[in-house]
Formats: structure tokens, C-alpha cells, sequence
């Protein structure tokens, strides 16, 4: 019930600041101006997210290779995945999100919320891990 409040509330709010932002951007650049970055940013971020996500791909594989559990790239590539849809859909405040997602600098950020989140899961018993 919780998650479906969050889910409403996200629907709403975020459209309306990315509404706010657009309005905000072209009233200062002017809107073709504000189109062509954001178009800019999104094909910016698709390429971005197509290397890092082939670069996750390669550490991950790697590690499976040598016998490792690919934990942290697992992570990486939820974080790329996630910014990925993030840069696809047009706005700015979503775009800066969805870069530090898929940036490789400040992805640890998020990953280290995602183990917190996820520790917290495990604990609770409302995550739980199979293993083969």
C-alpha cells in the first residue's frame, strides 16, 4: 500500500519539475535551444549507457570466468540500467540523475544505498537469495 502511494506521488511530482525545469531552461537558452539539449543529453546518455553497459558486462563475465560471485558488477549494471531509463526519458532533472547513475565515478554512491537497502531486505526476510 505504501509502495503504491510513492508510485502515485512520483507520477505526478516528477513531470511537474521536469515541467517546471523545461520552462525554467527556455526561458533563459530560449526553447529551440532547450530542445537541442535535450535531445543532446538523451542520445549523450544512450551512448554512455550502451559502453558502460558493455564494460559491466565484460568486468562481470570476467569474474565469472576466475570463479568470483560478480556482486558489485551485478549492482553496476542494475545502476546502469536504471540511469539508462532515466536518460531516455526527457527532462533535466531526470538526465542529471540518470548521468550520475551511469557515470562510473559516482555510481559507488548508489551502489552503496542499493547494499543498505538490500542488507536491510535480508534482514527483514523480504529479500531473499537463492543460490544453485
Amino acid at each position: 500500500m505504501i509502495r503504491s502511494k510513492w508510485l502515485w506521488a512520483a507520477l505526478f511530482i516528477v513531470p511537474a519539475v521536469e515541467l517546471l525545469g523545461f520552462i525554467y531552461v527556455a526561458g533563459y537558452l530560449g526553447a529551440p535551444k532547450t530542445l537541442l539539449l535535450v535531445i543532446g543529453t538523451s542520445i549523450i546518455g544512450f551512448l554512455m549507457m550502451r559502453f558502460e553497459g558493455k564494460k559491466v558486462l565484460q568486468d562481470s563475465r570476467t569474474h565469472m570466468q576466475e570463479g568470483r560471485v560478480p556482486g558489485r558488477m551485478m549492482l553496476d549494471g542494475l545502476c546502469v540500467f536504471f540511469g539508462g531509463l532515466l536518460l531516455i526519458l526527457p527532462g533535466f532533472v531526470t538526465d542529471i540523475i540518470g548521468f550520475t547513475l551511469v557515470f562510473p565515478l559516482t555510481r559507488p554512491v548508489y551502489r552503496g544505498f542499493l547494499l543498505k537497502w538490500i542488507e536491510k531486505k535480508m534482514k527483514n526476510g523480504t529479500f531473499t537469495f537463492y543460490r544453485r
